[in-house]
């Protein structure tokens, strides 16, 4: 399947003023499908805009962007729409290039979180993980690649859902391929990478692929602590520092599974209700400070731990968890064996579940690194990966290695001064053009 070709569209004019050029996603036209999407294929691309990225939403970068807003599916495959934002280098030249999916850990319900908001200027989003997230996507743009960041979790907001994010991702890349700016093609080389929540939803691109997109040229797929078992993350971070992951993911999930609504009607109490649509409506940040140590268990008739464990609730937790089905292109994994928010172990199987189903997988654990700095620190190990797939080179084999860090691999601490001379760039707004070491 293909996405035709878009060569008529015509962006609406933006204006002068910063703030205009960021309106939320549920007041802004521009995410409202035509009356007959329904009938178009997925990856159709369906409206387009120019787009201004800036970092935290203030310091305006100097690249090309566009928004696309394409046909999708949701979990049960009925149509809806999505938004990507894709991303040029400053000056790219119409040459051929790879393009890698970017999965950004949208982590919240709230539409301050999605990339298509966040990565804008003018975003009113602080705490909005895709804000952090942008230096590593301004790297793969000084590879030269072009680069797709859907909003994974759809209009809905459906943070955890399962295969879901992996439609909306394979159709943004589909659409991202048909958009003509860019200068792609469809047998263009796609690498898929995310971390935490993205390396999640990257998973689910990757397990997804060869059934839903088998038309798509993906060579590798890198999922940065992919989260592993959802469900047992759940429970583990419910009452610590973190339990505000915890509560949004209860929020979205009863969005998309009708069992867990009717579920929480019956055992939850109301003000369980209101708590819920509290942690929908903010950042991950902002959500993580304001439920920091609340304890779930005192909003139901029991823990909830014995709520998980009834068998309506087992079968949404098997279904949210990733790796029954073996992805079709090779994988790298990264994951930290003392990572405060993803359990090594969930990981560990997680891999294992991919290995035995025939799936070719790198994986690297670092012991010292925590859970955010691993997502930098991983970066040039992703890039160097990422290459070598879009060259075409061999494999490393399909093992597990343990390092102290990421941090002092060789020729990895060159890539991380240049990683930093970046950030350095992006605070002065200078172009995010293509490194002439990276140039043929």
């Amino acid at each position: 399947m293909s996405s035709p070709r878009v060569s008529d569209a015509v962006p609406p004019t933006l204006t002068d003023n910063p703030a205009a050029r960021a309106i939320r996603p549920e007041s802004d036209e521009f995410y409202c499908p035509p009356a007959d999407f329904a009938t178009r294929p997925p990856g159709t691309i369906l409206r387009t805009r120019v787009t201004e990225i800036a970092l935290f939403g203030l310091i305006p970068q100097r690249l090309s962007a566009w928004q696309l807003l394409y046909r999708t599916s949701d979990l049960h495959r009925a149509p809806e729409v999505a938004v990507t934002t894709v991303l040029l280098p400053a000056d790219a030249e119409a040459i051929a290039r790879p393009l890698v999916s970017f999965q950004c850990a949208i982590d919240g319900v709230s539409s301050n979180c999605f990339p298509s908001y966040a990565l804008r200027r003018g975003a009113r989003a602080l705490g909005a993980i895709p804000q952090l997230e942008l230096p590593v996507i301004a790297e793969a743009l000084a590879r030269g690649w072009a680069v797709s960041i859907p909003d994974h979790g759809g209009m809905g907001g459906h943070f955890g859902v399962a295969r879901e994010p992996g439609y909306r991702a394979l159709d943004a890349a589909r659409a991202a391929l048909a958009f003509e700016p860019l200068s792609l093609s469809p047998t263009t080389e796609v690498g898929l990478w995310g971390y935490s929540g993205g390396g999640l939803a990257t998973a689910w691109a990757a397990e997804v692929a060869a059934d839903y997109a088998p038309e798509l040229n993906i060579v590798g797929a890198v999922a940065g602590s992919p989260v592993g078992d959802p469900g047992a993350t759940f429970v583990r971070l419910n009452g610590s520092l973190m339990s505000g992951f915890s509560t949004v993911c209860v929020a979205a999930l009863q969005r998309a599974y009708p069992v867990l609504e009717q579920l929480l009607a019956n055992h939850a109490k109301p003000e369980f209700h209101t708590l819920l649509a509290d942690a929908a409506s903010r950042t991950t940040l902002a959500l993580l400070s304001r439920f920091a140590g609340k304890n779930l268990d005192r909003y139901s008739e029991s823990s909830f731990a014995e709520l998980l464990d009834l068998p309506e609730m087992r079968a949404v937790l098997d279904d949210i968890r990733p790796g029954a089905q073996a992805p079709s292109m090779p994988v790298l994994v990264i994951q930290g064996v003392n990572d405060e928010l993803i359990a090594v172990q969930d990981v560990d199987r997680h891999v294992e579940r991919y290995r035995r189903a025939g799936a070719h997988v790198h994986y690297v654990r670092d012991r010292l690194s925590m859970h955010l700095a691993l997502l930098y620190l991983g970066t040039p190990l992703t890039m160097a990966w990422l290459a070598d797939r879009f060259e075409g080179r061999t494999l490393p084999p399909s093992t597990t290695t343990t390092v102290w860090s990421l941090t002092w691999r060789g020729t990895d601490v060159l890539a991380h001064l240049r990683f930093a001379a970046l950030f350095v760039r992006m605070l002065c707004s200078r172009p995010i053009s293509q490194r002439r070491a990276m140039r043929g």
